[in-house]
């Protein structure tokens, strides 16, 4: 075992952004990554948002990072870590993170989440807003041998690669989801059925969550739904019932609409939850509100919000609870199993987070 600072083990290289005034810079071939398309719990990382062409990264400062490399987002949402399945460039909001000698890629993708692990727990009552080149000059870490490093490394991989099985047969089963949607309600107008529609505020009036500050969160299983992607925390008690939809009311992913198949509190979030669908319109929302468009009802110049009004002015299909039922009856057993994947997800987490400041 030698000890040694970040700084020492690897290869530290810096992104950029091709001109936007340049369309032929951009829509190429090359993903071109940024933190909205890495993070949470996956491991892996394989497609962008955006892509440039060959032309944008000989004529900037990004870089082609290898399969395998390791990202790391240092500005923004900091510290999100994502290692890659394919060759891509990436933005200056982020770094590029290699091995150098003696030490395994897998390896130091576990041995940097513990240590921004190390380095938000540090922060704790501060703030953890930025990682700059220096961040990886004080980190100081411990190396075991390069086969001690495989071990781990599989071990740890093994979790990741049943976490990553379940997240991909989840989106399996919402793109079945999806697809029964457009059946259903896309399709249908195509063949001459013309389905009228009216706002979702004649039949259904969202809520607005009640703030929950972390000092007023009592230790417990019940997710806290705000403003992020994931939960914020867990409570001991939900103020919503199960199925439930909630939508991020606040920040960069005000509009981020999800599902859940447990009742959960919702923070700084609007939500519809069973006891105002009749159940009937649960999933036919999600898959319908899930789409882009509603991030387009966003106000706000500084700080972005949607609230339960903007939400009550989308449009719905004006059909019979009975059509409705139907189209549920179909697709609940789909989402049953997301479900039940996400908790095996949630799970294998909880089982790698606590093994990892131990093996590491």
């Amino acid at each position: 075992m030698r000890t040694a600072v970040l700084s020492d083990i690897i290869d530290l290289i810096g992104g950029g952004t091709p001109k936007t005034s340049k369309p032929e810079f951009w829509s190429g071939d090359i993903p071109w990554l940024s933190v909205v398309d890495f993070g949470g719990d996956g491991r892996w990382v394989d497609k962008a948002e955006k892509t440039i062409t060959n032309l944008g990264l000989e004529n900037s400062s990004t870089k082609l990072l290898k399969s395998g490399d390791i990202i790391i987002s240092a500005r923004g949402t900091v510290g999100e870590l994502a290692q890659l399945k394919r060759p891509m460039a990436f933005n200056q909001s982020c770094y590029g993170i290699r091995a150098r000698t003696g030490v395994d890629q897998d390896f130091l993708y576990y041995l940097l989440k513990k240590s921004v692990n190390d380095l938000r727990r540090q922060s704790h009552g501060g703030v953890f807003n930025t990682i700059t080149r220096s961040t990886f000059d004080v980190v100081s870490i411990s190396i075991p041998s390069i086969v001690t490093q495989k071990k781990i490394a599989d071990i740890l991989s093994s979790l990741d690669e049943k976490i990553e099985l379940n997240r991909r047969m989840n989106e399996t089963l919402e793109q079945l989801g999806q697809a029964l949607f457009r059946y259903y309600f896309v399709d249908k107008t195509k063949r001459g059925n013309n389905i009228q529609t009216l706002p979702l505020g004649e039949r259904i009036r969202p809520k607005r969550g009640k703030s929950l500050q972390s000092k007023n969160m009592i230790d417990g299983n019940i997710p806290v739904i705000s403003g992020g992607l994931k939960p914020a925390g867990f409570h001991n008690k939900a103020n919503t019932v199960a199925p439930v939809i909630t939508i991020s009311a606040s920040g960069a992913n005000a509009g981020f609409v999800s599902v859940w198949g447990e009742p959960v509190w919702s923070a700084d979030s609007s939500y519809i939850d069973s006891t105002m669908t009749k159940y009937v319109y649960t999933y036919y929302l999600f898959l319908k509100n899930k789409q882009k468009e509603i991030y387009d009802m966003q106000t706000g110049s500084g700080q972005p919000h949607i609230y339960p009004k903007h939400i009550g002015l989308l449009e719905i299909a004006d059909l019979s609870e009975c059509e409705f039922n139907d189209f549920e009856q179909r697709v609940r057993p789909l989402f049953d199993m997301i479900h039940e994947n996400k908790k095996q997800i949630d799970y294998l987490s909880n089982i790698r987070d606590l093994l990892l400041p131990k093996l590491i």
